[in-house]
């Protein structure tokens, strides 16, 4: 899967953002068409969109394209306008407030359209369901299924919180008078089960208080630690605080690295199953929790620092 750790929000009618983030060291940058885009200026900025994708320089950057929701006059131009101009250097288009399968479905078959029309590779072209209200909630399990192009499922904190009449205007904070728990664990929890259950990606959304790094560290960190990919960035403080949560820390990579070294030496030369790694037995179990550190390790661009020494 890409890495996707920090995940920068670009407004597409601005251009002088639209250079400055191709400065960034983001995993995935998504050139906004949506929220963040006047009603006025939308035309303005698919034109400014195009260019930045055709004559940007994006090396190292996963390019994704936030087209507006379906319930809008825009979203069909959004997506022939971007992918007929610059198909070929981009990687997914975000479709935000996925109420079913049916949207997800929608837009399948409309890439596929513009690809064949225009001699782009059928299906390179990824999707990015945003899940921004209780509707989308209810049918994540569906959506999460809806095409073989889908690659994350993304929170939409601010919309979702609306939607549920959550009484606090502090988008990803606990709301007022909740003292117990989290109030977003059955939200996050339940688009991870959907996102694992078809090998998607997980993605948090934004922390808007972007000058209280402390605060988007806890929201971000909470997110981590269930096992979300990454988490939106706003603005390039955000950015290096994402990598970081999103990242394995250093100890735990080389262990992991070590647990897969030593599985793959005690089973295939021992032929054991179960064997101690220091003082701790390791087994298959361990294995598949040591693929999954190493994994984001390695897209982290960590080095390993401790080498396995077979027993003698």
């Amino acid at each position: 899967m890409r890495s996707r750790r920090s995940c920068l929000a670009v407004p597409g009618s601005n251009p002088r953002f639209l250079e400055k983030a191709q400065t960034l060291d983001v995993d995935e940058a998504f050139l906004d068409l949506e929220d963040s885009v006047a009603p006025s200026a939308k035309e303005e900025a698919r034109r400014n969109v195009v260019a930045a994708l055709r004559e940007g320089d994006w090396t190292g950057k996963t390019m994704a394209v936030r087209v507006n929701d379906l319930s809008t006059q825009w979203t069909y131009r959004d997506v022939i306008d971007i992918v007929e101009g610059a198909g070929d250097a981009l990687d997914c288009v975000m479709l935000p407030k996925v109420q079913d399968a049916s949207h997800v479905m929608w837009i399948d078959t409309l890439l596929t359209q513009i690809e064949r029309a225009n001699g782009l590779p059928v299906g390179r072209i990824g999707v990015e369901a945003q899940i921004e209200d209780a509707r989308g909630l209810v049918n994540v399990d569906a959506i999460a299924g809806a095409s073989p192009r889908l690659e994350t499922l993304v929170f939409g904190p601010a919309d979702f919180m609306a939607s549920i009449n959550m009484r606090t205007l502090v988008v990803g904070e606990q709301p007022p008078g909740y003292t117990e728990g989290d109030a977003y664990h059955y939200i996050l929890m339940r688009i991870l089960m959907a996102a694992r259950t078809h090998d998607l990606q997980a993605i948090d959304g934004p922390y808007l208080q972007i000058k209280d790094l402390d605060g988007f560290r806890r929201v971000a960190g909470r997110a981590a630690a269930l096992g979300f990919d990454g988490k939106w960035v706003l603005h390039p403080t955000q950015v290096e605080a994402a990598n970081e949560v999103f990242s394995p820390t250093q100890a735990d990579y080389d262990q992991a690295e070590l647990i897969l070294d030593a599985y793959e030496y005690h089973t295939t030369v021992e032929r054991r199953g179960a064997v101690m790694l220091g003082d701790e037995m390791i087994d298959e179990a361990s294995r598949k929790m040591a693929i999954v550190v190493a994994a984001k390790g390695r897209a982290a661009g960590l080095r390993r620092t401790t080498a396995f020494t077979p027993p003698s």
